[in-house]
């Protein structure tokens, strides 16, 4: 057990009652596990917020802008981290270069961000090689939440990257999903859980859904959970092609979990992505998925087995996924629940991040 150990979580993670998700529960048993441990954790969020176990926590309400608020209080406050980790921040910023100058802390940088379908901008891709170059140095390890995510951050900021990098997989927590006994064959119900952003694809579904039959538009219904931006061009979306039958908002949920073992098949038709916490916890619920060949959704959907994998944007595709699937030409068996049960449960996920903690300390 280390004694006396502190640390210092940077997140640029809004805390919403109203949206509680697999992030939150890592956030909430990561700071049990190192309390366990003999670690005190500093958290640094967008806001302040007492809902689930975050009253637990020791937070400090960041009003909105975490790195600015962190320089200030490391200035204030006599500070001792040995470890500093961020979440959702920017890699290989000025930012890790200004906490070195006033912290001997280990920096370690946790990505999720999701890259653009068809990659950076050739100014972007230079900016970030010399970004790489002039700040890389200032981070000692760097986790990717997938092996894409790795893959992708040696490619973003170079190659002299590779032996600091580290992939962690993001986990669930399976104790509370239900799971789903038998599927409908014929017609099965499907669900969709997103934010409602141009860059999830929902947009593709729709257009995908009015080239089935009419047989099928007629009885196919998909549920769509999440609010975003995009929900009125979704809307409009709908009315054009005349899918109001097939479509349903039901909103942002925060018992979702409790609630994919009510239906067939998850429809994930996204353009960019990390590695899916909602993919995760539809598998858990013995829900296959649907979804697209970008970022670690193959490292964890196989097609044919757990769901089916089509590519980003192919509209032709997911509408002949959808047609054979529910005419019942094409269907999972399996039990998907035990390939997150084995790899890609919340606890592998936390005892991974605190080994970082342990194994690395300066």
């Amino acid at each position: 057990m280390i004694e006396h150990q502190k640390i210092a979580v940077l997140c640029k993670y809004e805390l919403l009652p109203e949206r509680v998700g697999g992030m939150d529960y890592f956030f909430w048993l990561f700071d049990q596990q190192c309390k366990e441990n003999g670690i005190q954790v500093d958290w640094f969020f967008p806001n302040q917020s007492g809902h689930g176990a975050y009253s637990n926590l020791s937070i400090h309400d960041c009003n909105y802008n975490v790195e600015n608020f962190f320089f200030t209080f490391c200035k204030q406050n006599k500070t001792d981290y040995s470890h500093i980790i961020t979440h959702f921040l920017e890699l290989c910023t000025p930012s890790f270069y200004k906490i070195k100058q006033f912290s001997k802390a280990e920096i370690i940088a946790v990505d999720h961000n999701p890259r653009p379908l068809n990659g950076y901008s050739l100014k972007k891709k230079i900016e970030k090689k010399i970004k790489g170059i002039l700040f890389s140095r200032y981070i000692d390890v760097f986790v990717g939440v997938s092996q894409y995510t790795v893959n992708e951050i040696i490619k973003d900021f170079g190659n002299h990257l590779q032996k600091k990098t580290r992939t962690i997989y993001n986990g669930v927590v399976i104790e509370g999903i239900t799971e789903r006994n038998q599927r409908n064959i014929i017609n099965p119900l499907f669900l969709v859980a997103s934010h409602l952003r141009e860059s999830k694809g929902i947009q593709d579904l729709i257009v995908a859904v009015s080239l089935l039959p009419i047989e099928i538009k007629n009885e196919i219904k998909i549920d769509l959970y999440g609010d975003g931006p995009y929900k009125n061009n979704l809307i409009e979306s709908i009315d054009q092609f005349n899918l109001q039958n097939c479509f349903t908002f039901m909103g942002s949920k925060p018992n979702l979990k409790q609630l994919f073992s009510n239906y067939d098949y998850m429809l994930q038709p996204t353009h960019m992505e990390c590695f899916s916490l909602s993919i995760l916890e539809s598998l858990a619920a013995n829900v296959p998925v649907i979804t697209t060949n970008v970022g670690g959704n193959e490292e964890v959907i196989v097609d044919g087995e757990n769901g089916f994998i089509y590519k980003a944007k192919d509209i032709y595709e997911l509408k002949d996924i959808l047609e054979k699937v529910c005419l019942g030409h094409k269907k999972i068996e399996s039990n998907t629940r035990v390939v997150v049960e084995n790899s890609f449960s919340l606890t592998k996920m936390v005892a991974n991040h605190l080994a970082l903690v342990l194994e690395n300390k300066p």
